[in-house]
């Protein structure tokens, strides 16, 4: 693991449950391999409600995104969005999110996706809030309806991107960021990213683990777990880096200067 500093993990589920037993100590370790500061991922009220008290808890290094999921966007009323406006106006909150659209296993109806998507949106404009963006088998409607809100937006990020190069276009048409994470690891599913790694613009690239999740299929040694962990965020930058004939501790820091200029945050800079 690299001993570079600075490193902001700009996605990372830290309410996730499968860190419960160990999350202090899995948050050192990340802390060793040069990973500082981290961005917790809501993605419902509940895990945005534990995403804010984790932020409190160590305000200095973590912030944290307010949304609900496509996944659970038929659960989207008008309660849930007051519920959602009032966590997201914390200012632990910096952006708003996970929103968007997934049409790859449509757990809930695509027009609800739609509805939800819309309704977060017009928050993150009422807030002037960035926003977190999921975008999975849905990019038409999806490039629509960004189209559509952008001007109004105050920025926002394409999480955890999997997709090709006129698709990261298409979001670099909309002045959106990119992040990219150990997706670009897997030798079956993400080779395509190293293509797209090396045409992104330095200065719309954001990096991510999206832990638990995504862990980088070529760790050697494999690890015991599959669970991912942000201490693997300098493995992901390296093989970006590596892709882009860049030194990855040049690209770590700018990196680092995007997630401070997207999501407003002083002492990761």
């Amino acid at each position: 693991m690299s001993t570079r500093t600075g490193l902001v993990d700009i996605g990372l589920n830290l309410a996730h449950d499968s860190f419960d037993a160990d999350r202090e100590a899995m948050i050192e370790r990340a802390g060793r391999a040069g990973v500082t500061h981290f961005l917790i991922t809501g993605s419902s009220i509940a895990s945005t409600q534990t995403a804010i008290g984790l932020v409190r808890a160590h305000s200095g290094r973590y912030r944290c995104t307010a949304g609900v999921h496509p996944h659970h966007a038929s659960e989207v009323d008008e309660a849930s969005l007051a519920a959602l406006r009032a966590l997201a106006q914390a200012p632990e909150v910096v952006a708003v999110g996970e929103c968007g659209l997934d049409y790859f296993r449509n757990f809930s109806p695509q027009d609800a996706q739609r509805r939800a998507f819309r309704q977060q949106l017009e928050i993150a404009v009422d807030l002037g809030k960035p926003v977190f963006l999921h975008q999975r088998d849905a990019h038409e409607d999806f490039v629509a309806i960004m189209r559509e809100l952008r001007p109004r937006l105050a920025g926002g990020v394409a999480h955890c991107f999997t997709s090709g190069l006129d698709e990261a276009r298409a979001y670099l048409d909309l002045d959106l960021y990119i992040g990219i994470t150990g997706w670009i690891c897997d030798e079956r599913r993400g080779r395509h990213l190293l293509d797209v790694v090396r045409q992104l613009p330095a200065d719309r690239l954001l990096i991510e683990t999206d832990a638990p999740y995504l862990l980088p299929r070529d760790l050697r040694p494999a690890p015991r777990s599959r669970r991912n962990e942000p201490m693997y965020l300098p493995h992901i930058l390296e093989t970006i880096a590596r892709a882009r004939g860049e030194s990855a501790d040049a690209l770590g820091a700018i990196t680092t200067r995007n997630a401070h200029a997207l999501f407003g945050w002083p002492d990761c800079a």
